[in-house]
């Protein structure tokens, strides 16, 4: 049954007791004020075409009770939730009337314990309150927030913790991917990606959930894999596709936000965050199969890789955009612009190129593999040092990049990959990379057998590292690698390790064919890991644990899928020899004794 309101002239206006509300700023309810009507609604005409919401909606999710209630240094009451996340606080409150009590919402409390917001630059993030007198159960009509804690001002009533619930909402997307293993910090890492993600899902993904909330196209393009295999954003992502398309200015260019009102043409884009459109929809038809957003997108694909030719130099480089963002310690790009710039574009060209053979439209695709071989050309004339092996920059995220993406040819790889153990070794196997080198750098070393540096990159307490944001207290990801002070607390465009962990550590590995290939990493430090990924054919799930000298693995595969298994150099299968097709069951693996020790 479908009822249909409309609005016309005969529906009366009033005043509301919401006073204001925008999305930075927060919230103003005042019960004193009178209602009074206004007059009759306006009738109008909607000079543009108007479609109906395709993505998931956004609810209430789940609710989180207050852990502590906390009086700070400062003397302030503080209300701490235990988890950064994104929504608002349900309240109850009785105040005298006209007394003005404030919510403010906060990620973190300073080096002293105090309520901080700096980090929120302009964005208030309060709900104010002004009472009347009588007791009432509120929670925001039309705001949401990122926080951890609040704190409460001119709060008359006994503040009680019951009186005070946080919660949780987002897009309603649903968990298709699950991981687990023996070490309590990958565990914690993995479920602080998850708060992210899901976090930074409200409609549209955005950047971070408390002081931007913009849909910056980088964010989204480098954790989108991950997102598709914990996730189900694949109605909203194709809906924000859509806007992604209508965005693109005549002359083929990209904002670095959308939707925008003009913002990031001339600053905030590039390759490295255009590549939005060729990776949404690449990676839904990896996990999902599907290709309707690769037609309908078909069109935009090639005006853009167009545009990016008219913008190449006359060694055919590009150097455009932002480069290898939020480089740890804060410090500039060590990458240069024209290597993560032109290595993307001969990435989206090779993506298109894919996609657009999936449709049967060849002669794009033909067009879109000439651009990917071009560009290849171009960075191996200008930007490989032929001797050596060394991309431009000499440093990690260059030659993770070019090992990555394809510059590097089969007989040249292992001596440009001995290039990148030299540059990790020499920063003490720490990590020392942006956002675009940090996306690849742990599957590269995963592809040359080195899960066990890449475990320990991940894991180390000491700065930098995802271990030391652990030691930290973190709940969600941070969007910055620093050695003190802090910047936007929930930011999720340094997730993929989350893909890193079932792909690489439990050996999930979806191919284009719709089949997967069993290629778990045993990592010395590890006793088990267990992971699962729901496909549109049912669930692919992988655990392994030690016993002894030999390692067990049990593998579920869903009727209809074809599985293989390929272990890493010096493991063997006891009972199936590799390369067959794998079926539900469990596997005998042995090893070298260095390698089960």
């Amino acid at each position: 049954v479908e009822e249909h309101i409309i609005t016309d002239p005969s529906f009366d206006v009033f005043t509301s007791p919401v006073a204001s509300s925008d999305i930075y700023h927060g919230e103003t309810v005042d019960l004193t004020a009178e209602i009074t009507k206004l007059g009759s609604a306006v009738e109008t005409t909607v000079n543009t075409t108007l479609v109906p919401q395709d993505g998931e909606w956004i609810k209430e999710i789940d609710k989180l009770n207050a852990v502590d209630i906390i009086k700070t240094p400062k003397g302030e009451t503080v209300i701490d939730f235990g988890q950064n996340m994104t929504g608002y606080v349900e309240f109850k409150i009785k105040g005298e009337k006209g007394e003005r009590a404030v919510i403010s919402h906060a990620e973190v409390l300073d080096a002293e314990g105090n309520f901080y917001t700096d980090n929120l630059r302009s964005a208030k993030a309060q709900a104010v309150y002004i009472c009347d007198g009588k007791e009432h159960i509120h929670k925001p009509d039309y705001n949401f927030y990122g926080f951890r804690y609040i704190r409460l001002e001119n709060w008359s009533d006994e503040v009680k913790a019951e009186n005070f619930t946080a919660i949780v909402v987002h897009s309603d997307i649903k968990r298709t991917g699950y991981f687990e293993c023996s070490d309590e910090r990958v565990n914690k890492l993995f479920s602080n990606i998850i708060w992210g993600q899901k976090g930074n899902f409200v409609d549209v993904p955005t950047d971070c959930p408390q002081r931007e909330k913009n849909g910056w196209t980088a964010d989204a393009a480098l954790s989108c894999e991950a997102a598709l295999l914990n996730f189900t954003p694949e109605r909203n992502y194709r809906e924000w596709l859509r806007n992604i398309c209508k965005a693109q200015r005549e002359d083929g260019a990209f904002p670095g936000i959308v939707p925008t009102g003009g913002w990031g043409f001339h600053w905030g884009n590039g390759p490295a965050w255009d590549c939005v459109l060729a990776w949404i929809p690449y990676y839904t038809y990896l996990y999902r199969g599907s290709t309707e957003m690769i037609s309908e997108s078909a069109e935009t694909f090639i005006k853009y890789l167009r545009y990016l030719r008219s913008r190449c130099d006359d060694k055919g480089l590009l150097a455009i955009g932002l480069g290898d963002w939020c480089h740890v310690g804060g410090l500039p790009p060590k990458a240069p612009l024209a290597v993560t710039d032109t290595i993307t574009a001969m990435d989206i060209a090779h993506k298109m190129a894919t996609m657009l053979d999936a449709v049967k439209m060849t002669e794009e695709a033909d067009f879109a593999k000439k651009e990917a071989m071009a560009y290849k050309s171009a960075i191996r004339d200008s930007l490989v040092d032929q001797n050596t092996l060394l991309v431009e920059g000499n440093c990690q995220t260059s030659q993770a990049m070019a090992l990555h993406y394809g510059v590097f040819e089969e007989s040249e790889k292992e001596k440009a990959f001995l290039r990148l153990l030299e540059l990790i070794h020499g920063a003490d196997d720490h990590i020392d990379v942006g956002v675009l080198g940090g996306r690849v750098l742990f599957h590269v070393l995963s592809a040359f057998g080195h899960s066990d540096l890449a475990f320990r990159m991940i894991t180390r307490e000491d700065y930098p590292s995802y271990g030391n944001w652990i030691k930290r207290c973190a709940t969600t990801l941070w969007e910055n690698f620093l050695p003190d002070g802090v910047s936007s607390m929930n930011h999720h465009f340094w997730g993929d390790i989350s893909a890193w962990f079932i792909k690489c550590l439990a050996g999930i590995c979806l191919t284009e064919r719709q089949s997967v290939v069993i290629r778990p990493s045993f990592v010395k430090s590890l006793n088990s890991v267990s992971a699962y990924h729901i496909t549109p054919v049912g669930k692919v799930s992988v655990s392994w644990h030690r016993e002894g000298d030999t390692i067990l693995l049990d593998v579920e595969i869903p009727d209809g899928m074809d599985a293989t298994a390929s272990l890493e150099a010096g493991y063997h299968f006891t009972n199936v020899a590799e390369g067959n097709l794998l079926t539900s069951g469990r596997y005998v693996i042995k090893g070298r004794i260095e390698d089960l020790s």
